[in-house]
């Protein structure tokens, strides 16, 4: 007998009917030599505190901090979930091999493993791999079964990250709660610390400190008017890149251009390539949709993971924007299956395609396919079945897919980039135009882009020739600096992406992906706990920090727990243990250096402690030294960190 064990039940149902196992018995389908049964969730977690030292049990300082000397495991405590663990446990005591049908991700390869371990399973173990749930892929997907041992690495890189999560959120969360938390007892305030958490609420409190701190500069802008179009002058700047910080100065300024003429300088004409927005990966799906329809990057998730499991589209927690290249030969296929809901594809295909012979026809573009861009899984693309039985919400994000995966495959759109170079006095000028020649893939989205574009392009400039001369209107307009904007999910989403550098640039934001913090599949969660600890909360889309998010990342001593990138690198070890690139055994030597130094500190700290002087103020944290909180009454209390 075959055992395989999917994610979840509608997963199961799925593989089991590809399997002809039909008839249904209590947590499982079973039939043609087959069990087909599931997980839901975490059925298995590490160990609490406590059931690796009865001393861990109680939030003690003294016990801290608490590194057990070998990581185990155990079913979570839920009736629900015994229950689902024990008939699987059943099955693989009788299985002569188990497939592991397990989400195909770093966390989806720990839940099983965990199962398996705790399950005892001691026959063959083989693994599915596949991106989408339609039944062709799952049939291709049984051609191609893997050992799990080719699966080893991603296991320990999904265990290295439970495990660096158990011991700096365990540790930390005690230190922090235990020597600056407010209250005793039950009613003690816990300061909640996580790994990724934590740095993320730290991107948001320094983004409103730089907003509220903010203080708005007055400046100016020299422009002039010639033939109908505005040129802005092209100044060296002075202090904090503006170039007129005073009225005076461009008042002078204009005065000794004013009875010039302006000349004409150049006239550079410049054809330009646009190409179609790149398909989507999770983190840029969720952007979208934050911005299009305010979704939280959670609820984006949960309505792509339902069209995954509505066999609509492909794999949904993925973090490449590029196909492999066997996915080419396939696409006709796809878009002739799509072709009843979007007139866009008629262009791409015959109109009786032999899916076939359309594939020579359709471009293969490097910016679409690269093997070497695509790791575990690609791009979310459609898979090609009927979007039929969609809920409002999911057709929104459903088409979002679609349409950027049909744009992929129309020709290039072609721009005309004008820039004329003008002076007056000794002050130069510049303006630029631009018009769009071929709309090409613009056309995919030519309802939705009209208004866009039309904000967009700028108007196409007179027929201006090098050495024409007249007089032309210099004027000056008083603008004034604005702070930085509140992050919306969308842009934290690209701030965890890139460990909190602002990057407009697609492709240096791939290479940034590496040291991004958290996961794709993680970031929404994370934002979600923040949240509901009540960290953060929305104000229309922007997010802010509560009082009590700022004052913990306040009281926060290691960079280590709230620095972005530090964690971002972390992020990036991770990756190379999936790779080879480092082992496992020494990530978790870093773990526990790290665990260390981060009580050590809180120990050490001695903020709140009462006056060793005076006797009657407090101790308080200094940029370079602690002092006392009675120093203005005279106290002289100062020693060094």
């Amino acid at each position: 007998m075959i055992v395989c064990i999917a994610e979840k039940p509608s997963v199961g149902r799925d593989i089991a009917r590809v399997r002809g196992a039909n008839p249904q018995h209590d947590g499982f389908l079973e039939g043609n030599g087959y069990c087909v049964t599931w997980t839901f969730g975490h059925l298995c977690a590490l160990l609490d505190p406590h059931e690796y030292n009865e001393q861990w049990k109680g939030w003690n300082l003294s016990s801290l901090p608490m590194v057990p000397a070998r990581f185990g495991i155990k079913v979570t405590d839920d009736k629900g979930v015994q229950k689902q663990f024990n008939i699987i446990k059943n099955l693989i005591s009788k299985a002569d091999e188990v497939i592991n049908c397990g989400d195909a991700g770093q966390e989806g390869e720990l839940i099983q493993r965990w199962v398996y371990q705790k399950a005892g399973c001691k026959v063959p173990v083989k693994r599915l791999w596949i991106s989408s749930l339609t039944e062709d892929a799952i049939r291709e997907g049984f051609q191609k079964l893997k050992d799990q041992s080719e699966y080893q690495r991603l296991y320990e890189a999904g265990m290295m990250r439970a495990i660096g999560d158990w011991l700096l959120g365990m540790n930390a969360t005690r230190a922090y709660t235990l020597r600056f938390a407010k209250g005793v007892g039950k009613d003690r305030q816990v300061l909640s610390i996580g790994r990724v958490q934590t740095p993320t609420l730290a991107l948001i409190v320094k983004r409103q400190h730089e907003i509220e701190h903010f203080v708005p500069r007055t400046y100016w802008d020299l422009k002039t008017q010639y033939r109908d179009t505005l040129f802005s002058a092209q100044l060296p700047v002075e202090d904090d890149d503006y170039a007129i910080t005073s009225l005076e100065k461009g008042q002078r300024l204009v005065d000794s251009i004013k009875d010039l003429p302006l000349e004409i300088l150049s006239v550079e004409k410049k054809k330009g390539t646009e190409f179609a927005p790149r398909l989507f990966d999770l983190t840029s799906l969720q952007v979208e949709c934050n911005k299009k329809y305010s979704l939280s990057a959670d609820d984006t998730l949960k309505v792509v993971q339902s069209l995954y499991e509505k066999h609509v589209t492909t794999y949904p927690r993925v973090d490449t924007t590029y196909l492999s290249d066997d996915i080419y030969p396939k696409v006709p296929a796809i878009l002739q299956g799509i072709k009843e809901y979007f007139p866009q594809v008629t262009p791409l295909l015959p109109l009786k395609a032999d899916c076939k012979k359309a594939v020579g026809s359709l471009p293969k573009s490097k910016k679409v396919f690269d093997n070497k861009k695509v790791t575990d899984h690609h791009a979310i693309i459609p898979t090609g079945q009927r979007p039929d039985n969609l809920s409002e919400l999911e057709r929104k994000v459903y088409d979002l897919v679609a349409l950027r995966f049909i744009a992929a495959f129309y020709p290039d759109c072609e721009v005309s980039n004008t820039t004329v170079l003008a002076k007056s006095g000794e002050v130069d000028f510049k303006v630029t135009g631009r018009q769009i020649l071929i709309q090409g893939w613009r056309d995919v989205f030519a309802k939705e882009k009209q208004e866009e574009d039309a904000a967009e392009e700028q108007k196409i400039l007179p027929a201006f020739v090098k050495g024409e001369s007249g007089s032309h209107e210099p004027q000056l307009q008083e603008k004034t600096t604005t702070p930085p904007k509140y992050y919306t999910e969308a842009t934290l989403l690209r701030a965890m992406e890139t460990a909190g550098k602002t990057v407009e640039d697609e492709e240096l934001r791939d290479a940034m992906k590496e040291n991004g913090i958290g996961r794709p599949s993680t970031r929404a969660a994370i934002i979600e706990k923040l949240f509901q600890r009540k960290y953060i909360v929305r104000e229309r889309k922007s997010i802010h920090a509560t009082e009590l998010g700022v004052n913990l990342i306040q009281t926060i001593i290691s960079p280590l727990l709230k620095s972005a990138e530090l964690t971002g690198r972390w992020e990036k070890k991770l990756r190379e243990i999936e790779r080879g690139g480092f082992t496992a055994q020494q990530f978790l030597d870093e773990l526990k250096q790290m665990t260390s130094e981060v009580v050590y500190e809180v120990k050490s700290n001695k903020a709140g402690m009462r006056c060793p002087i005076c006797g009657r103020g407090t101790i308080i944290r200094g940029n370079t030294r602690y002092g006392c909180s009675r120093w203005r009454e005279g106290c002289t209390y100062a020693e060094n960190f």
